[in-house]
């Protein structure tokens, strides 16, 4: 009987994917739960796997092509055995799985080790529970292509890719994921009344708390202690004054939520994702450290889950790091306010009426309109700011 492998659902907001890459072609067996193919949305990849043990009848939807949940991929004949092969094949490791199969690794892993021409089997795993991680293939592809290295030859001229101008460019076609990603800011510029308002703070005080207690954490926890988490403290106690910044539009209806999903945007290779901090009001500082550390190893990793960017609350974005000194951050998703951070800079500032250089970050919070009145933002701003230029009061307030 042929099983239908259908789209999954594919979760909060996301109403179509990409087919990516088969792993298994027409013919070859599939167990139960093996991983057929990937699917690219604009926040992660997804695995499909197979219902039923038997072999892959065939493939409807090819590599490229957008699919929505519910929409039929391909058919696996359950119960079906695989053709024998014409040769004789060498015997496997382990009893029923390949050596590759039985490689922990994601289809984006390695469809790189494929590409620099590193056997997956080979590649020391250095990710959580053996997982091989983009650096391991990068580390093996380093000595593997010293021995493969012939005598240099002269270097030919590229080829000229003539320009209206009369200079060269390069024509890259945007991955799904990014295109995606284009749409929907788009989208949310257009049917949201976005506003930015503007404010600074002094980080003294936050940068003295942490030089105090950086090391006790790390040696307790073994996390490092950030800003990100005095941010992240401040805007939990910021919402509980003001809750519809914490809201969302659903109709002609304010949906107040009464939890505290903070995201926490981080720059992936194929674009930008927002992982959610679950119930942050719950959580220590160091604990809201260990928690971002964790989600963005995974994001670098290309291992998020839907799971771990679904059903966030407010944004917190970080162009600092970058050095960005101003920027508006756009809204993420339906959510209606996102506050935007920079780099720390020491500036002159008058204070009790004496000048003295100060290390000042400019905070921008952009929210929609339609819903956040301008007052109500710019006060929300300004408790973030004053909480944290006094953190002990996170304590009791966040």
């Amino acid at each position: 009987m042929a099983v239908d492998v259908v789209v999954p659902q594919l979760g909060e907001s996301l109403v179509e994917a990409t087919v990516g890459s088969w792993l298994k072609k027409v013919g070859d067996p599939v167990a139960m739960g093996e991983p057929l193919l990937e699917l690219e949305t604009d926040k992660v990849n997804l695995e499909v796997a197979a219902t039923s043990s038997g072999v892959l009848a065939d493939i409807q939807a090819e590599p490229g092509a957008t699919v929505a949940p519910g929409d039929i991929l391909g058919h696996v004949e359950e119960g079906a055995t695989a053709a024998a092969p014409a040769a004789p094949a060498a015997p496997a490791p382990v009893e029923g799985v390949s050596a590759e199969a039985a490689v922990r690794a994601t289809p984006a892993v390695r469809r790189l080790a494929e590409e620099r021409g590193v056997s997956i089997e080979s590649v020391a795993a250095t990710g959580a529970g053996g997982r091989v991680r983009r650096e391991d293939v990068e580390r093996a592809v380093e000595p593997a292509a010293a021995k493969k290295a012939p005598a240099p030859a002269p270097a030919a001229e590229p080829a000229a890719v003539p320009a209206a101008g009369g200079g060269r460019v390069e024509r890259v076609r945007m991955s799904r994921r990014r295109l995606t990603i284009a749409r929907r800011l788009v989208e949310t510029k257009q049917n949201t009344a976005m506003l930015t308002t503007f404010n600074e703070v002094d980080m003294t005080a936050a940068m003295a708390l942490r030089s105090r207690w950086r090391g006790a954490i790390q040696e307790r926890h073994g996390v490092r202690l950030g800003f990100m988490s005095f941010f992240t403290k401040a805007v939990v106690a910021s919402l509980k004054q003001f809750p519809r910044l914490n809201a969302e539009i659903d109709g002609d209806d304010m949906v107040l939520k009464q939890y505290y999903n903070i995201g926490i945007a981080v720059a992936a290779e194929g674009g930008l994702v927002v992982p959610v901090v679950r119930d942050a009001d719950r959580l220590a500082f160091y604990e809201i450290e260990a928690e971002i550390a964790r989600l963005a190893e995974k994001a670098r990793t290309n291992s998020l889950q839907l799971s771990d960017l679904q059903d966030g609350t407010f944004t917190i974005t970080n162009g600092g790091v970058f050095g960005s000194m101003f920027s508006t951050p756009i809204l993420n998703g339906r959510e209606v306010a996102i506050l935007g951070m920079h780099t720390i800079q020491k500036r002159p500032m008058a204070v009790e009426d004496e000048v003295q250089i100060r290390p000042m970050m400019y905070l921008a919070l952009s929210y929609d309109h339609r819903i956040v009145d301008g007052s109500e933002a710019v006060r929300f701003l300004v408790t973030v700011k004053q909480l944290v230029e006094d953190p002990e009061r996170l304590l009791l307030e966040g």
